[in-house]
């Protein structure tokens, strides 16, 4: 057994440099658990944000699955832009990989803006799949060889929390400016004396060497940078989102959605996930079959648009979360990941339904 912190039969570890990796104790278990998971924290956080989350996953899962809390861009790192960030996560993600030989599948969890940086990194670590004999792997596409891989592991879930797919542009996309025009014109114009990079990738004004903003660009493979043949490789892909009360990420950014494809939802009845109010599962969409009207009178820009399109051309589950009845709901960004132990406990039957429908 390797070196470490010893919890509940749950073993942990921090490096130097802040990341953390979580175990199996028992040494049959580790030594069969082969899946790596991810986890990426969201802007200004770090590894420890996903601590919760980590002890859970290997606790009900001790035999399948390795976790590696990433800490390549903690803190103020997360203001350098996405795709800065995105390049490290991909050298962090390989370097686990070269010192744990035994793994064979590979899952991402993200938090936030993790869920940006971790849809690079993967378009980085994409390898496409073998051709033999000549002969066009495509062809066959129910075959193991055919499918691509993330850094030579069978990708299985990409799940991200909160995340601001469409960006921060749009109304109502960050809830606390309240909706109102001249709010949000002002966040446009002053994000990146804040945020720096990073806030000129969520607003869609970067515009490096004339292209067109870095999310448009990441909805298409581009170059060497394989961004939907990465994400389209995984098994699932699932999308969590606060249908309410999170004022950093808005419901329609972080579920994929337009303003008229946003479901009512109800109170759950399901005791054992409380919080979940809305399971979708959505099928994979050709440009030509969305309605490319669908966009008028839906508080939608253009790009906004090319992102929702781009992103339905792969499967979602769109799982809906509400935390309206709870204490802390006013913090729902926060306690849908369980970034607290102590403060966020409420958003723990989230991260039990996520480990609960997770692919091992």
């Amino acid at each position: 057994m390797e070196n470490g912190t010893v919890e509940n039969g749950v073993c942990s570890k921090e490096s130097v440099d802040g990341s953390c990796d979580v175990w199996s104790c028992k040494d049959s278990d580790s030594s069969s658990a082969d899946h790596l998971v991810v986890m990426v924290h969201g802007i200004l956080g770090s590894a420890s944000d996903w601590k919760f989350g980590a002890k859970q996953f290997v606790k009900r899962l001790p035999d399948k699955v390795f976790v590696h809390c990433s800490e390549r861009n903690m803190s103020k790192l997360t203001l350098d832009g996405v795709d800065v960030m995105g390049e490290r996560l991909a050298q962090e993600v390989l370097e686990v990989i070269e010192r744990k030989p035994n793994l064979r599948k590979i899952s991402f969890v993200a938090h936030s803006v993790g869920g940006l940086v971790a849809r690079y990194a993967i378009g980085k670590l994409y390898r496409p799949p073998k051709i033999e004999n000549g002969e066009d792997s495509s062809a066959d596409t129910s075959s193991e060889n055919s499918r691509g891989t993330i850094a030579g592991l069978e990708a299985i879930n990409f799940i991200t929390v909160a995340t601001p797919h469409l960006g921060s542009r749009g109304n109502k996309q960050v809830p606390f400016l309240f909706g109102v025009t001249a709010f949000e014109k002002a966040a446009n114009f002053v994000i990146h004396l804040i945020f720096r990079r990073t806030g000129r990738h969520l607003f869609l004004n970067d515009n490096d060497e004339g292209r067109p903003p870095l999310l448009r660009r990441m909805v298409e493979d581009e170059d060497e940078n394989y961004f939907m043949s990465a994400l389209r490789v995984f098994k699932r892909r699932v999308a969590y989102s606060n249908a309410c009360y999170d004022h950093i990420v808005g419901w329609r950014t972080s579920s994929i959605r337009r303003n008229s494809e946003l479901p009512k939802w109800e109170d759950s009845l399901d005791e054992k996930y409380p919080h979940i109010v809305y399971h979708e599962h959505c099928k994979a969409c050709d440009a030509e079959q969305l309605d490319p009207s669908s966009m008028e009178d839906d508080g939608s820009d253009k790009i906004e648009e090319e992102l929702v399109k781009g992103l339905s051309r792969v499967s979602w589950e769109k799982i809906d979360v509400s935390f309206h009845n709870c204490r802390q709901r006013f913090a729902a960004h926060s306690v849908i990941q369980v970034k607290d132990e102590v403060v966020h406990m409420e958003g723990a039957d989230v991260i039990h339904h996520m480990i609960d429908h997770f692919l091992t």
